[in-house]
């Protein structure tokens, strides 16, 4: 049933909204196909196989059972879409993805929402925003870097009539594009946490104080802790793993295994817990804190550095459009900080040297003088894999003469 407000949207809406509204069957009915027949399953059968997005190496074939995904998505829908039968979700990733099946498929149609599709070759900022403005999407998905293009443009000429819920994932989002967000459209943005391997693991969820940069809260689906090395759980504030407990009984929403790895699939475990292979913080409040990828994170003369906080200082500086933090190699230091920077186009023509040390001394006043990049080149754009995360190990084999 449509909210009175819905239903005004609806009927100022124009006719090629109506009929998306109508293909999604939002009131019209459209009966079986007759010749159609279930199949029963059980729920440990295999069901999905997604590669992962191929970050810090090459992709893995993660396999999901009618369980894990086909069910285990509920929580998706539910807690961190905040997803009912009178919403229409629309969630950029491209199909290949298993992300499209966390908010394309599954999450959406276990809660009974509508989903919204749009073929665009590429990602284009325009035609996203143009469509946020036409047709009556009440939740919007998508990565941060789309996210990262979008805040770029003007977005208090657009006016997003329906959009209710703004959600985030596939790696973390910087503090300052969700203040920019905020800032000009009056909506939040929700981030969340998972895997190809999980369903969402963490999330900032409808109702919850959010904590720009933080990952927000564990899933009801899992038992989430920071543990050492050893598998012993961290107090707030120690940096450590991120873990999910997987013993004495496996989450059933946990993937089964990786296709014809059976020592890969085994190394995800440390003690009773799956490690997921990142690292973070918990604070007091109980709220996860991402730092980096167990390999991205650097260590310059013993202190150690997570990118995603270097990258996030860099981006509240009007030059910067994008950047990606990776270690380099010292003589003295070991590895130090590097940061490969998109420029702004107002800024491109300014002298290097000067700009370099500008944004030196804005990451040493927003963190720590140690987290400063000692290194930093300019770029006209980043690696990043055909879903849109930045590929830092290519960054950082380029740098160590390894690629």
């Amino acid at each position: 049933m449509w909210s009175a407000e819905r239903r005004q949207s609806y009927a100022d809406s124009t006719p090629d909204t109506r009929m998306v509204a109508s293909k999604c069957g939002l009131y019209a009915n459209r009966n079986a196909n007759a010749d159609h027949s279930c199949v029963t399953t059980r729920n440990q059968d295999p069901m999905t196989i997604f590669f992962t997005s191929g970050t810090t190496g090459s992709p893995k074939m993660t396999e999901h059972s009618h369980s894990s995904y086909g069910i285990g998505l509920t929580v998706n829908g539910r807690y961190w879409l905040d997803l009912t039968s009178s919403d229409i979700l629309w969630n950029t990733s491209d199909t290949g993805w298993a992300k499209s099946a966390w908010s394309s498929i599954f999450a959406p149609w276990i809660q009974g929402a509508c989903v919204f599709v749009h073929s665009m070759p590429r990602f284009d900022p325009t035609t996203v925003l143009d469509t946020l403005s036409r047709f009556p999407i009440t939740t919007f998905c998508s990565a941060p870097t789309a996210y990262r293009l979008l805040v770029q443009h003007n977005l208090t000429s657009y006016k997003f009539k329906s959009l209710q819920h703004c959600v985030s994932a596939g790696e973390p989002i910087n503090p300052e594009v969700m203040e920019q967000w905020k800032r000009q459209t009056g909506l939040d943005i929700y981030e969340g946490y998972g895997q190809t391997e999980t369903v969402l693991v963490c999330g900032t969820f409808k109702g919850m104080k959010i904590k720009p940069g933080s990952m927000g809260m564990p899933s009801p689906a899992y038992d989430v802790k920071i543990i050492d090395k050893h598998g012993n759980a961290l107090p707030p504030g120690e940096e450590g793993d991120i873990a999910i407990k997987a013993k004495p009984t496996r989450p059933f929403c946990l993937f089964t295994q990786y296709i014809d790895d059976p020592e890969r699939t085994d190394s995800t475990l440390q003690g009773n817990f799956y490690i997921t292979g990142d690292r973070g913080i918990v604070d007091e409040d109980g709220y996860f804190w991402f730092v980096g990828r167990d390999d991205d994170v650097i260590n310059s003369a013993g202190y150690r550095i997570g990118p995603f906080e270097v990258e996030s200082a860099l981006i509240e500086h009007p030059a910067v459009v994008e950047s990606a933090v990776v270690s380099s190699p010292d003589p003295i230091r070991g590895e130090v900080v590097k940061a490969f920077v998109v420029l702004a186009s107002d800024y491109v023509s300014h002298e290097p040297e000067k700009l370099i040390k500008e944004l030196q001394d804005h990451v040493k006043k927003v963190t720590a003088p140690y987290k400063y990049p000692r290194k930093v080149e300019f770029v006209q754009q980043l690696p990043k894999t055909v879903s849109g995360k930045i590929r830092r190990n290519e960054l950082r084999k380029q740098e160590w003469g390894k690629a």
